[in-house]
Order: structure tokens, then C-alpha cells, then sequence
């Protein structure tokens, strides 16, 4: 098997290099095509994870007591019993008032993998319409990840910052208007700014107040003592200090009204009423105040459209919010949108960085320029095939994939490196550049294929596997497994075919070191002249 493979593998690789321009043009006909490719893949912080458990997660309104929660979660807990009646769902976990009273948990594991035929996605989907159903609470159904990190896989989070709490709650809600018409990669808008909680505003008229002679601090000290109590003093007992606080009777204040007839010192020691100095105001104001970026912040929580990935839903939200925002309000996206964002930039950035370290290395290795850049020059097409493996598998472009990658680039270049430093021995050894690209292509493919078959069956128990984790798995081994089958051409007929471009423009190591030796022996013939003694 071996020697035929090496004949057919000699055979190809003749005509490859008895036209290699024409067999690199078409070679980077792939690099257009991966580029073609690369946009419509979906990209995401993590794939989608059967982690075998449903997690749900209950909001009730402002201001509701445990009762009113517990009810919802019980609500919860009938949509789910169909699923535990079915034998696909074990147990439920259910906490009513979970970090806030309004707020609950419902947690319902799975059976084992082997014992169901649904996947957690699947279920999701069935009780996320049930879920929208139950009136007075927001229910969602969210996955973990193998990561463990927060806010992954909960949809889509992201805050309109500025100076004003009220014009960014306006300007939210205009952007999820457009959003909902023109951004089909998200929906279920949820705008987290409710004014809920009621407040009531002492309104102080100041120009009145300053001219009946009372200062705005006399005024706030009298409010805080009758309505709570203000700190006036402190004395010391042994090695404590205790607080002298000034409060108004019980009772005397229990209704806004009181406040009216309540009087505070003004001018010339006289009294003046508050009924002529104060004003109400009630409103509605949100249960919290939300801040991001060192500014004042209003949170939009979406979800992502069936079909479109994280990447996709994150372009729509800036496509849409720069055609609808104004100026002076912010666009900040948080948690896993954040992070996309960030570890996308880093993922550049470590690219290049490790790039340029591979090719000192490689130069260091080879003591050539040539040689290290024939190795570097394989690796683009090497990032095509993963791209096209990526495609044709359904796989999107996540932490676990880049992984595979790299692993990709590393391998590639493994093999690369066997060819090219095996034809560099050659040639100096007094081969041609055709002889020895030939003689070291053909030699070392029996160890090349040996890596790449290995590997590429190594990956098939990660793209089979199930159980918690093996979306993630997965992924890496579709890479690996689509990516290296296919980067096998670049590896064996690329790399010669480069390498008997190049070549032929750098001479062989064995010339310098030739060279080294006529001037050792022409040195020391001048130093043997000098001793001989003069007639």
C-alpha cells in the first residue's frame, strides 16, 4: 500500500511541478471561495449545549410580595409536569423570591442522553410559547454552557447609555419599534426600565423661600428630623461613640398632608408655614438605576431569531440603532455580545503576534528566509479548508472551533516542515531544485499521511460523542476532521510546488559553508607561507 501510494503520489506531483504557477493559481481560487464563505458562517461565543437540564427563570412585577411569586412558579411548574409525566424530565427544583421576591427559579434535570430522543434545545422551544402564556411574570427558559460562563446562551444584552434616564427609556423604545420591523435576527424585546415603584417629590420653591428668609438648609434639617430623624450630635461612653439623634413624636407625620402644617424658622425668628414654601409631585419611578460605562444606562434584553447566530443578531442591533439613535446616546452591548466582541479583537491580535513568532522561529530553525516563508505560506490555505469544513458541516465559528484551527495550523505546518527541511538536505547534498523537491516530497509522504490519517480519524470520536459538552467537542473535531482531509492537497502538493518556486533564487546552505572552507584553507596557506623561514 505504501509504494503504490507513493508511485500514485509521484505521478500527480510531476505534473504539479511541471506547471506549479498554474497549480498555486488555482490553489488560491480557494481563497477567494473562503472568503466568499466566511461571512455567511454564523459566529457565536458557544454553541449551543444539551447540558442536560432546563433552567427557567421568573420575573413578576415590582413591588409583589412571595405569595404572588410562588403562585407564578407554580404555574411554571404545571407547564413543565407534561414533560416529567413523559419521562424526559426527573425532578423539578423550584425556589419562589430567588435574589428578590419577585423573582423565581425553576431548575428540572433531564434523564441521561441514552434514555431520551429530544434534545434540551428542543424543549426549550416546546415550553418557550407556553412560558410567553402565563400573564403577570416573564418566563425564560435558558441553557448553561461547559464554560460556566454568565450570561451565555441568555439571548442578547445590551444598554442605550447618556446623561438622562428618561430620554434613554424613549429612545429604547423607539429602538425596539424599528427593531421589531427591520431586524429579523432578534425578537422578544424586553426594556428593562419600569417605572413601578411610586415616589413621592417635595417640590421647594426656592425663590419664595428666600424671600421669607429660609434656607435650604434649615428646611432640609426640619423635614429629615419630623419625617425620619437627622443626626444633631454624638457622645462618647467609654471606648464608644454614640450617636444623639433628633426625630419628631410617633405619629406626628403619617401622611403627606402633615407636612403642610408643619413650620420652619425663617426671618426675624418668625415661623413660616411649609404649606406656603412646598409642593408635591407623585410619579412612577423604576425599582433600580441601572449604570454602564461610568454613564446612566438603560438595559434592552432581546432574543435571538431561530436561524441566525450571536455574530448576526449583534449587526443587526448597530445596523438598526445607527439609523435610529441620536448623537449623545450610547450603544454598549454587555455580558456574552461584550465578550464576542472582545475575545473576536484578542483572537486578531493573538493570530498575528503568534504569526510573527512562528516565522522568527522558523527562520531561526531552517537559517533560511526562503524556507521558513515556504512553510508560512501553506498556512492560509490551511485556514481555507477549516472555513470550507466549517461550512459544509453546519458549524459556526466559536471558542471551540478557532481551537480546532489552530490545531489545524500547527499540523499543517508540521508537515510543511518535514518536506521542506528534508529538500533543503538534499540540495545540499548536490541535488537540483526539481530533484530534490521531488526526491523529499516523495520520501516523506509516507510519514505525512501516517500524521494526517491518524488525526483525522482521531477526530471522529469527538464529532460522534454525546453526553454534557460534546456540541462543544464537536466542533473542534469537524475542524479537524473536515479541515486537515482537505488541507492534505495544500500540504502535499502546495508546499513542493512553493518550495520549487522559491528555491531556485536562494542558494543552497552547502555553498556558504563550501565558501567558509576555500577561506579556511586559503588563511591558513597564507598563515604557512609566513612561517617558512626566508632564504
Amino acid at each position: 500500500i505504501g509504494t503504490g501510494l507513493q508511485r500514485a503520489y509521484a505521478a500527480l506531483l510531476d505534473r504539479v511541478l511541471a506547471a506549479p504557477l498554474v497549480f498555486i493559481a488555482i490553489c488560491c481560487l480557494t481563497i477567494v471561495g473562503a472568503a466568499i464563505t466566511y461571512p455567511k458562517l454564523g459566529e457565536e461565543l458557544l454553541p449551543s449545549e444539551d447540558r442536560g437540564r432546563l433552567t427557567v427563570w421568573l420575573v413578576g412585577p415590582d413591588g409583589v410580595g412571595l405569595r404572588y411569586t410562588d403562585r407564578q412558579v407554580e404555574r411554571v411548574e404545571q407547564v413543565i409536569q407534561p414533560l416529567i409525566d413523559d419521562g424526559v424530565v426527573k425532578d423539578l427544583f423550584s425556589i419562589a423570591g430567588r435574589y428578590d421576591i419577585n423573582r423565581g427559579y425553576i431548575l428540572a434535570p433531564l434523564v441521561p442522553w441514552s434514555e431520551r430522543t429530544v434534545t434540551q434545545q428542543q424543549l426549550q422551544a416546546k415550553l418557550r410559547p407556553q412560558l410567553n402564556k402565563i400573564p403577570g411574570a416573564r418566563a425564560r427558559s435558558y441553557g448553561g454552557n461547559s464554560l460556566g460562563l454568565r450570561g451565555a446562551g441568555r439571548g442578547i444584552r445590551f444598554a442605550l447609555t447618556g446623561s438622562d434616564y428618561d430620554v434613554l427609556a424613549a429612545e429604547a423604545r423607539k429602538l425596539v419599534e424599528r427593531l421589531e420591523q427591520d431586524a429579523p435576527e432578534v425578537r422578544n424585546f424586553r426594556v428593562e426600565f419600569r417605572a413601578t415603584q411610586p415616589q413621592l417629590a417635595v417640590v421647594i420653591d426656592r425663590r419664595k423661600a428666600s424671600d421669607l428668609g429660609v434656607t435650604i438648609d434649615d428646611l432640609s434639617a426640619t423635614l429629615r428630623a419630623l419625617v425620619d430623624r437627622t443626626e444633631v450630635g454624638e457622645i462618647t461612653v467609654g471606648d464608644r461613640n454614640i450617636p444623639i439623634m433628633l426625630s419628631a413624636t410617633a405619629g406626628s407625620v403619617t401622611s403627606p398632608s402633615d407636612l403642610r402644617s408643619l413650620y420652619v424658622r425663617g426671618a426675624g425668628d418668625t415661623m413660616v408655614s411649609l404649606a406656603h414654601l412646598i409642593s408635591f409631585s407623585e410619579r412612577g419611578v423604576p425599582a433600580e438605576l441601572d449604570r454602564h460605562g461610568q454613564s446612566r444606562a438603560v438595559e434592552i434584553f432581546a432574543d435571538q431569531a431561530e436561524g441566525y447566530s450571536l455574530r448576526e443578531g449583534v449587526r443587526g442591533i448597530e445596523r438598526v440603532a445607527k439609523q435610529v439613535l441620536p448623537a449623545e446616546v450610547g450603544l454598549l452591548f454587555l455580558r456574552q455580545a461584550a465578550t464576542l466582541n472582545e475575545t473576536s479583537n484578542d483572537l486578531q491580535i493573538t493570530f498575528i503576534i503568534a504569526t510573527i513568532i512562528v516565522f522568527m522561529v522558523l527562520v531561526a530553525q531552517f537559517e533560511s528566509l526562503m524556507s521558513a516563508t515556504v512553510v508560512l505560506l501553506t498556512v492560509p490555505f490551511g485556514v481555507c479548508a477549516a472555513v470550507f469544513a466549517l461550512a459544509l458541516t453546519g458549524t459556526t465559528i466559536n471558542i471551540y472551533s478557532q481551537i480546532g484551527v489552530l490545531m489545524l495550523i500547527g499540523i499543517m505546518a508540521k508537515n510543511s516542515i518535514l518536506m521542506v527541511e528534508f529538500a533543503d538536505q538534499l540540495r545540499d547534498d548536490g541535488q537540483d531544485v526539481p530533484s530534490a523537491t521531488r526526491n523529499a516530497a516523495t520520501l516523506r509522504v509516507r510519514p505525512i499521511v501516517m500524521t494526517m490519517v491518524s488525526t483525522v480519524l482521531a477526530g471522529l470520536p469527538l464529532i460522534f460523542g454525546g453526553g454534557p459538552g460534546a456540541e462543544a467537542r464537536a466542533s473542534i473535531g469537524w475542524v479537524v476532521f473536515g479541515g486537515l482531509g482537505m488541507a492534505a492537497v495544500f500540504t502535499l502538493f502546495l508546499t513542493p510546488a512553493i518550495y520549487v518556486l522559491l528555491a531556485r533564487f536562494v542558494r543552497p546552505r552547502s555553498n556558504a559553508e563550501r565558501r567558509l572552507e576555500r577561506e579556511m584553507r586559503g588563511a591558513e596557506a597564507v598563515l604557512s607561507r609566513g612561517r617558512q623561514p626566508a632564504e
